[in-house]
Protein backbone atom coordinates (compact mmCIF):
# COMPACT_ATOMS: atom_id res chain seq x y z
CA UNK A 1 0.00 0.00 0.00
CA UNK A 2 2.86 2.38 0.84
CA UNK A 3 4.31 1.95 -2.64
CA UNK A 4 0.98 2.82 -4.22
CA UNK A 5 0.62 5.94 -2.05
CA UNK A 6 4.12 7.12 -2.97
CA UNK A 7 3.40 6.58 -6.67
CA UNK A 8 0.24 8.67 -6.47
CA UNK A 9 2.11 11.44 -4.60
CA UNK A 10 4.79 11.43 -7.27
CA UNK A 11 2.08 11.75 -9.92
CA UNK A 12 0.53 14.67 -8.06
CA UNK A 13 3.92 16.38 -7.81
CA UNK A 14 4.38 16.18 -11.58
CA UNK A 15 0.93 17.43 -12.54
CA UNK A 16 -0.46 20.91 -11.86
CA UNK A 17 -4.24 20.94 -11.54
CA UNK A 18 -6.31 24.06 -12.16
CA UNK A 19 -7.66 25.86 -9.11
CA UNK A 20 -11.16 25.85 -10.61
CA UNK A 21 -11.42 22.06 -10.12
CA UNK A 22 -14.38 21.34 -7.83
CA UNK A 23 -14.23 17.52 -7.86
CA UNK A 24 -11.54 15.59 -6.00
CA UNK A 25 -10.74 11.94 -6.77
CA UNK A 26 -9.27 10.58 -3.54
CA UNK A 27 -8.22 6.97 -4.01
CA UNK A 28 -5.20 4.71 -4.42
CA UNK A 29 -7.32 2.01 -6.07
CA UNK A 30 -5.95 1.65 -9.59
CA UNK A 31 -9.22 0.39 -11.05
CA UNK A 32 -11.40 3.04 -9.40
CA UNK A 33 -8.98 5.80 -10.36
CA UNK A 34 -8.79 4.64 -13.98
CA UNK A 35 -12.58 4.41 -14.41
CA UNK A 36 -13.35 7.71 -12.68
CA UNK A 37 -10.61 9.70 -14.40
CA UNK A 38 -11.57 8.36 -17.84
CA UNK A 39 -15.18 9.43 -17.22
CA UNK A 40 -14.17 12.88 -15.99
CA UNK A 41 -11.74 13.45 -18.86
CA UNK A 42 -14.28 12.29 -21.46
CA UNK A 43 -16.55 15.14 -20.30
CA UNK A 44 -13.76 17.71 -20.13
CA UNK A 45 -14.21 18.12 -16.36
CA UNK A 46 -11.38 19.46 -14.20
CA UNK A 47 -10.53 17.43 -11.11
CA UNK A 48 -8.00 17.06 -8.32
CA UNK A 49 -6.10 13.78 -7.99
CA UNK A 50 -5.31 12.99 -4.36
CA UNK A 51 -4.75 10.09 -2.00
CA UNK A 52 -7.35 9.49 0.75
CA UNK A 53 -4.75 10.55 3.32
CA UNK A 54 -4.16 14.04 1.92
CA UNK A 55 -6.03 17.19 2.82
CA UNK A 56 -8.70 18.09 0.30
CA UNK A 57 -8.84 21.84 -0.53
CA UNK A 58 -11.82 23.64 0.94
CA UNK A 59 -12.81 24.99 -2.48
CA UNK A 60 -13.45 21.43 -3.72
CA UNK A 61 -17.19 20.85 -3.55
CA UNK A 62 -17.12 17.05 -3.46
CA UNK A 63 -14.69 14.15 -3.06
CA UNK A 64 -15.06 10.70 -4.63
CA UNK A 65 -13.46 7.68 -3.01
CA UNK A 66 -14.04 3.95 -2.44
CA UNK A 67 -15.85 2.24 0.43
CA UNK A 68 -12.65 0.93 2.04
CA UNK A 69 -11.00 4.37 1.87
CA UNK A 70 -14.02 6.40 3.01
CA UNK A 71 -12.87 6.57 6.65
CA UNK A 72 -9.65 8.34 5.65
CA UNK A 73 -11.25 11.11 3.58
CA UNK A 74 -11.90 14.32 5.50
CA UNK A 75 -14.42 16.39 3.60
CA UNK A 76 -18.03 17.53 4.22
CA UNK A 77 -19.30 15.91 1.01
CA UNK A 78 -17.97 12.48 0.07
CA UNK A 79 -19.35 10.12 -2.59
CA UNK A 80 -18.47 6.43 -2.46
CA UNK A 81 -17.77 4.66 -5.74
CA UNK A 82 -18.15 0.93 -6.34
CA UNK A 83 -16.03 -0.24 -9.28
CA UNK A 84 -18.80 -2.63 -10.32
CA UNK A 85 -21.05 0.35 -11.06
CA UNK A 86 -21.01 2.69 -14.05
CA UNK A 87 -18.63 5.60 -13.29
CA UNK A 88 -21.04 7.90 -15.13
CA UNK A 89 -23.58 7.56 -12.31
CA UNK A 90 -21.26 8.80 -9.55
CA UNK A 91 -19.86 11.55 -11.80
CA UNK A 92 -23.42 12.70 -12.59
CA UNK A 93 -24.05 13.01 -8.86
CA UNK A 94 -20.80 14.91 -8.37
CA UNK A 95 -21.71 17.33 -11.17
CA UNK A 96 -25.12 17.96 -9.60
CA UNK A 97 -23.42 18.85 -6.33
CA UNK A 98 -20.95 21.18 -8.06
CA UNK A 99 -23.81 22.89 -9.91
CA UNK A 100 -25.82 23.16 -6.69
CA UNK A 101 -28.67 21.09 -8.09
CA UNK A 102 -30.64 18.65 -5.99
CA UNK A 103 -32.10 17.26 -9.18
CA UNK A 104 -32.57 18.06 -12.86
CA UNK A 105 -35.54 19.99 -14.15
CA UNK A 106 -35.81 17.80 -17.26
CA UNK A 107 -34.48 14.29 -17.70
CA UNK A 108 -34.78 12.85 -21.21
CA UNK A 109 -33.81 9.36 -22.33
CA UNK A 110 -33.51 8.73 -26.05
CA UNK A 111 -33.59 5.20 -27.47
CA UNK A 112 -32.55 4.18 -30.98
CA UNK A 113 -34.14 0.72 -31.50
CA UNK A 114 -32.61 -1.96 -33.71
CA UNK A 115 -30.47 -5.07 -33.52
CA UNK A 116 -28.26 -2.83 -31.38
CA UNK A 117 -30.16 -0.38 -29.16
CA UNK A 118 -28.58 3.02 -28.61
CA UNK A 119 -29.47 4.84 -25.38
CA UNK A 120 -28.68 8.46 -24.49
CA UNK A 121 -29.43 10.32 -21.25
CA UNK A 122 -29.82 14.11 -21.20
CA UNK A 123 -30.17 16.19 -18.04
CA UNK A 124 -31.34 19.78 -18.65
CA UNK A 125 -30.06 19.53 -22.22
CA UNK A 126 -26.61 18.15 -21.31
CA UNK A 127 -25.61 14.65 -22.43
CA UNK A 128 -24.93 12.72 -19.23
CA UNK A 129 -24.16 9.33 -20.74
CA UNK A 130 -24.60 7.12 -23.79
CA UNK A 131 -24.55 3.34 -24.07
CA UNK A 132 -25.59 0.48 -26.30
CA UNK A 133 -27.67 -2.59 -25.49
CA UNK A 134 -28.12 -5.89 -27.32
CA UNK A 135 -31.73 -6.74 -26.42
CA UNK A 136 -35.10 -5.34 -25.38
CA UNK A 137 -34.59 -6.71 -21.87
CA UNK A 138 -31.20 -5.05 -21.43
CA UNK A 139 -32.53 -1.77 -22.81
CA UNK A 140 -35.45 -1.83 -20.40
CA UNK A 141 -33.12 -2.55 -17.46
CA UNK A 142 -30.80 0.34 -18.34
CA UNK A 143 -33.64 2.80 -18.90
CA UNK A 144 -35.23 1.87 -15.59
CA UNK A 145 -31.88 2.32 -13.85
CA UNK A 146 -31.63 5.85 -15.24
CA UNK A 147 -35.12 6.84 -14.11
CA UNK A 148 -34.46 5.33 -10.69
CA UNK A 149 -31.04 6.93 -10.15
CA UNK A 150 -31.55 10.38 -11.70
CA UNK A 151 -33.97 12.64 -9.81
CA UNK A 152 -35.84 15.10 -12.03
CA UNK A 153 -39.00 17.21 -12.03
CA UNK A 154 -40.07 15.89 -15.44
CA UNK A 155 -38.98 12.66 -17.10
CA UNK A 156 -39.44 11.82 -20.77
CA UNK A 157 -38.59 8.73 -22.80
CA UNK A 158 -38.22 9.29 -26.55
CA UNK A 159 -38.06 6.25 -28.83
CA UNK A 160 -37.07 6.41 -32.51
CA UNK A 161 -39.39 5.08 -35.22
CA UNK A 162 -36.83 3.95 -37.84
CA UNK A 163 -37.07 0.23 -36.99
CA UNK A 164 -40.83 -0.42 -36.45
CA UNK A 165 -40.42 -4.09 -35.49
CA UNK A 166 -38.11 -3.26 -32.58
CA UNK A 167 -40.00 -0.11 -31.64
CA UNK A 168 -43.35 -1.90 -31.34
CA UNK A 169 -41.69 -4.65 -29.31
CA UNK A 170 -39.98 -2.22 -26.94
CA UNK A 171 -42.78 0.28 -26.25
CA UNK A 172 -45.25 -2.03 -24.43
CA UNK A 173 -42.46 -3.34 -22.20
CA UNK A 174 -41.32 0.14 -21.24
CA UNK A 175 -44.90 1.36 -20.82
CA UNK A 176 -45.56 -1.45 -18.36
CA UNK A 177 -42.44 -0.87 -16.27
CA UNK A 178 -41.71 2.86 -16.37
CA UNK A 179 -42.87 5.10 -13.50
CA UNK A 180 -46.42 6.37 -13.99
CA UNK A 181 -45.28 10.01 -14.19
CA UNK A 182 -42.88 9.37 -17.10
CA UNK A 183 -43.96 10.54 -20.55
CA UNK A 184 -43.26 8.46 -23.67
CA UNK A 185 -42.88 9.96 -27.14
CA UNK A 186 -42.29 8.38 -30.55
CA UNK A 187 -39.74 10.40 -32.52
CA UNK A 188 -39.20 10.55 -36.28
CA UNK A 189 -35.63 9.57 -37.11
CA UNK A 190 -35.73 11.10 -40.60
CA UNK A 191 -32.44 12.86 -41.27
CA UNK A 192 -30.62 11.75 -38.13
CA UNK A 193 -28.07 9.73 -40.10
CA UNK A 194 -27.17 12.76 -42.20
CA UNK A 195 -26.60 14.82 -39.05
CA UNK A 196 -23.86 12.41 -37.97
CA UNK A 197 -21.59 13.08 -40.94
CA UNK A 198 -19.63 10.59 -42.96
CA UNK A 199 -16.96 9.75 -40.38
CA UNK A 200 -19.06 7.73 -37.94
CA UNK A 201 -18.41 4.11 -38.85
CA UNK A 202 -18.47 2.17 -35.59
CA UNK A 203 -21.89 0.61 -35.06
CA UNK A 204 -22.07 1.31 -31.33
CA UNK A 205 -21.04 4.94 -31.78
CA UNK A 206 -23.55 5.38 -34.59
CA UNK A 207 -26.43 4.11 -32.45
CA UNK A 208 -25.36 6.19 -29.46
CA UNK A 209 -25.22 9.39 -31.53
CA UNK A 210 -28.59 8.58 -33.06
CA UNK A 211 -30.02 8.14 -29.55
CA UNK A 212 -28.76 11.62 -28.64
CA UNK A 213 -30.47 13.09 -31.71
CA UNK A 214 -33.68 11.28 -30.79
CA UNK A 215 -33.53 12.61 -27.22
CA UNK A 216 -33.14 16.16 -28.56
CA UNK A 217 -36.22 15.95 -30.82
CA UNK A 218 -39.82 16.34 -29.77
CA UNK A 219 -42.02 13.41 -30.74
CA UNK A 220 -45.64 12.33 -30.84
CA UNK A 221 -47.09 11.32 -27.46
CA UNK A 222 -47.50 7.59 -26.91
CA UNK A 223 -50.74 6.81 -25.14
CA UNK A 224 -49.76 4.98 -21.98
CA UNK A 225 -52.05 2.31 -20.58
CA UNK A 226 -53.90 3.20 -17.42
CA UNK A 227 -52.52 1.45 -14.39
CA UNK A 228 -53.81 1.09 -10.86
CA UNK A 229 -52.01 3.45 -8.48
Amino acid sequence: MRLKVNNFRLLNALVTYPMKAKIAVATVSGKAYYLLVNELKSRGLDFLSLTPYENIPLDADVAITTESERKFVKHPKVLVYNTEDEPATIVNEAVRIVEGKGSYENLIVGVDPGKTFGVAVLGDGVVLKTLTCSSVEETMTKVLEVFREQPAATRVLRVGDWAPFYTTELLPVLDKNLPADATIEIVSEAGTSRLMGENVHKRGLRHAISAVKIAERRGQPYQRQRRET
